[in-house]
């Protein structure tokens, strides 16, 4: 059976979003979309257009999907002024925060206390945004089983990268086109692409988009590392990334 998957590079400007469109068949992945949305497009206009209703599809969203429980617990009760004496890490960072760097060696950034909250909030609308676009309520998935016809995960194209064995760094600057070249090449051997990849090449957002449908395909296949508190995971979010 033929799966979509829809990688989102999030940005808080829809005009910085990179998106990827992959078809999974079994172990073979396509990736035949690579795009940013157009001067009058948003996220959600470009993602809708790729959804077939009546086909398995999964948003694999680079961006936090959720917020650390202890940093809820912590503030409902606090006033100005007032002293708050948890330990900072565990104040903004997830579990899965902190476990991607423990098992990867990558730390996403504190979606508690960094410029990716606005990130984040962006992502979780563009969800909802894409949902109210093709009637449709699109729930985080927690099993490579899809109970919805559409859902959502959370990567991390980082750690994705650093697990597949590919230079995970040293890219993200305009002028990294052999970097770029470097990532393309090596994510070709898994990945065949039947699109214009010069948008790849030129662009570290659209790659990363890339990465995230790679990421996604990884979940779909069972090859990631499942969270060790599914309880908590459904309060903060996780990061999907294969073992």
């Amino acid at each position: 059976m033929a799966i979509c998957i829809i990688g989102i590079d999030c940005a808080t400007d829809p005009k910085k979003v990179g998106l990827a469109r992959g078809v999974l068949t079994g172990d073979n992945l396509i990736i035949d979309q690579l795009t940013k949305p157009a001067a009058d497009q948003t996220v959600s206009d470009v993602v809708s257009g790729w959804i077939d209703i009546n086909t398995p599809t999964l948003l694999a969203v680079d961006a936090p999907l959720g917020w650390p429980a202890s940093l809820g617990e912590q503030l409902i009760g606090h006033s100005a002024g007032g002293l708050i004496s948890e330990d900072s890490n565990n104040l903004f960072r997830r579990h899965t925060d902190k476990f991607i760097k423990k098992v990867v060696g990558k730390q996403p950034l504190d979606v508690g206390a960094d410029r990716i909250a606005r990130t984040a909030l962006a992502g979780l609308k563009y969800i909802n945004d894409i949902g109210e676009m093709v009637s449709c309520t699109i729930p985080l998935a927690w099993e490579p089983e899809l109970i919805s016809n559409i859902s959502a995960i959370e990567v991390y194209p980082a750690a994705t990268l650093k697990q597949s064995g590919i230079r995970s760094d040293g890219y993200k600057k305009k002028e990294n086109t052999v970097e770029r070249n470097e990532i393309f090449s090596a994510l070709s051997q898994t990945i065949r692409f039947t699109t214009d990849t010069s948008q790849l090449i030129k662009d570290d957002d659209v790659l990363d988009a890339s990465v995230c449908v790679l990421s996604g395909s990884h979940f779909l296949n069972k090859q990631c590392i499942p969270p060790d508190d599914l309880r908590l995971a459904k309060k903060e979010g996780w990061i999907w990334v294969q073992t």
